[in-house]
């Protein structure tokens, strides 16, 4: 298993999106035409909530400069940033309110149900303050929306924080207790927190923070284990596993993932564009490797697959990590094709439920950038609110028409 998506001065971080959808779509050049399922999975989105961007933050932070790339700079239009690739609309800040709306109504206008969020722990250390911060935002949006809510626990950070002297290495096991207790009693509790079987949904990323038997502790401590899924392999603590792109072997590592998951009580397949990752460049470390977007047949492939496996979620690595080139958020060079996709197959899937169009992808754009202007005329911000509303509950209609009366400033 790979190492991915290194946190603030280098740090190693992780990411999963999660995504779901039962499709049959006609035949054309480039794209199967795949089964539909008995019963459409969840489609969730594995989002990262890391990234500072000025005005909303005093600083760029380190996920768009890794220490090499000045946003400051401009050229042709564009920020210097740490991607090979550019957000349509710019760099942002995770904290956001009017970048947490777009996100998150691109994703039901998409045909998502929700996000997974990659989640540091409440630990004052690094950034893991504003990943906190920034997920609890994110989190309260979706819930008002109806939207499922998920985490993806960051367990690296144990070893991290007990290498800063932040934490004893005898208090590990402890540490990873309290923070799945505090999970517990605050968003495993809330009613959109993502659940199979009545039980709450947690994921850990990688293989570098608890060993097994460490998990196994867990497990054995915590008052309520959650159903528990860890990366690539079931742990001997976990009820099954999630997949994740491996670069180096691109997309026969999802023959090993299928083959294990098959004797698992549950599995969480992935589905991914590409990758594309942007370390060597930043001199960060050397590249993991890359997987061809081959003109978005690698996402039809992943997820066709991923649809057709009859598990109950499907994961999307990733909505937005900019790092890696993993991202299905729309972005200057691919634009709104991922997210077509998506739509696309859940059209398909469940007709009669889905009816949104590629021409209703593009108005949370044009309500984010009248956001952007509200600051100087303050008495749209009910106009605004009215339009998001419309778009959260399915009106993409009357929202466009909304948009249309409101006279640019």
């Amino acid at each position: 298993m790979i190492r991915n998506r290194p946190l603030l001065a280098g740090c190693a971080v992780a990411a999963i999106a999660l995504a779901a959808i039962g499709l049959l779509i006609a035949a054309s050049p480039g794209h199967p035409a795949p089964t539909t399922p008995a019963k459409l999975p969840l489609i969730l989105a594995h989002y990262l909530p890391w990234f500072e961007a000025r005005p909303e933050s005093s600083h760029w932070g380190w996920h768009w400069t890794m220490n090499a790339f000045d946003p400051e700079k401009v050229t042709d239009g564009k920020r210097s940033i740490a991607s090979h690739y550019y957000p349509l609309i710019g760099p942002y800040d995770s904290g956001s309110p009017a970048v947490i709306e777009y996100h998150l109504l691109l994703m039901k206008l998409a045909g998502i149900d929700g996000v997974i969020a990659d989640w540091y722990g409440r630990s004052n250390f690094l950034d893991y303050p504003i990943v906190h911060r920034s997920t609890a935002a994110l989190f309260r949006q979706a819930e008002k929306w109806g939207m499922r809510t998920g985490i993806c626990y960051e367990d690296q950070t144990i070893p991290r924080l007990a290498q800063a002297g932040q934490l004893r290495e005898r208090d590990r096991v402890e540490h990873a207790r309290e923070e799945i207790e505090w999970l517990r009693a605050n968003w495993f509790a809330r009613p959109a927190y993502l659940r199979l079987n009545g039980k709450p949904v947690l994921l850990s990323f990688g293989q570098d923070g608890l060993t097994d038997a460490e998990w196994d502790q867990v497990a054995q401590s915590v008052t309520e284990m959650p159903l528990y899924l860890s990366e690539h392999r079931r742990r001997a603590a976990a009820a099954g596993g999630f997949d994740w792109p491996v670069p180096r072997e691109g997309l026969s590592s999802l023959d090993r993932f299928y083959k294990l998951a098959s004797n698992w009580p549950v599995a969480m397949p992935v589905a991914f564009p590409r990758f594309h990752d942007i370390y060597q460049e930043a001199g960060v470390h050397v590249s993991w490797g890359s997987i061809s977007d081959d003109e978005g047949r690698t996402f039809t492939t992943t997820l066709d697959r991923a649809l057709k496996s009859g598990a109950p979620f499907v994961q999307i690595a990733t909505w937005n990590d900019w790092g890696e080139g993993t991202m299905v958020e729309p972005s200057v060079e691919y634009g709104y094709r991922d997210l077509e996709t998506v739509q696309r197959l859940r059209g398909v899937a469940a007709p009669s439920a889905f009816s949104f169009t590629p021409k209703d992808l593009r108005l949370p754009y044009r309500l984010l950038l009248l956001r952007r202007k509200q600051a100087g005329r303050p008495q749209l911000k009910a106009q605004l609110d009215t339009v998001a509303d419309l778009l959260a509950t399915g009106a993409a209609s009357k929202a466009r028409e909304a948009l249309d009366r409101i006279k640019p400033g």
